[in-house]
């Protein structure tokens, strides 16, 4: 590609709005967010300026503990996008954190075979980018086995 750098597809875009939530993971920590309204208190997650469930604006960021039980899953054996296609096989999942929020992320450290709906899980952390365009690696949340 002569020089030029190949766009990744595992960066995620950081904005003023989410900057704790990825500060946060820099440190090894999961933010969620939490509704404060009367009768709703609801966590959720991806992170938004509002309560998806009741529709406040009232919401905080709330470090979640880190547990989750696998929801769902595929292995993916084939994936063309940088840098994704060195990484197959991998295992994409969704899991349901103990605050209640689903999310998508990566298995990592387990066999798929090993795998069962309900399956305990912990957050770990993985940092994409290398600094190559002048920033800092971005920590992202990925799940292993308990």
């Amino acid at each position: 590609m002569g020089g030029r750098a190949r766009r990744r597809f595992d960066l995620p875009e950081a904005d003023a709005f989410t900057a704790e939530y990825w500060r946060a993971a820099a440190e090894g920590r999961l933010l969620v967010r939490r509704c404060r309204a009367e009768g709703c208190g609801a966590a959720h997650h991806y992170p938004r300026e509002f309560c998806p469930h009741c529709w406040s604006e009232d919401v905080v960021w709330e470090e979640a503990s880190g547990h989750a039980t696998l929801y769902t899953w595929s292995v993916v054996h084939r994936n063309d996008l940088p840098p994704f296609g060195e990484r197959v096989p991998y295992v994409a999942a969704v899991v349901e954190l103990a605050e209640g929020p689903r999310m998508m992320t990566e298995i990592v450290e387990c066999d798929p075979g090993a795998l069962r709906v309900g399956r305990k899980l912990r957050v770990a952390f993985r940092t994409v980018g290398d600094g190559a365009d002048g920033g800092e690696g971005i920590a992202v949340p990925v799940f292993r086995p308990v």
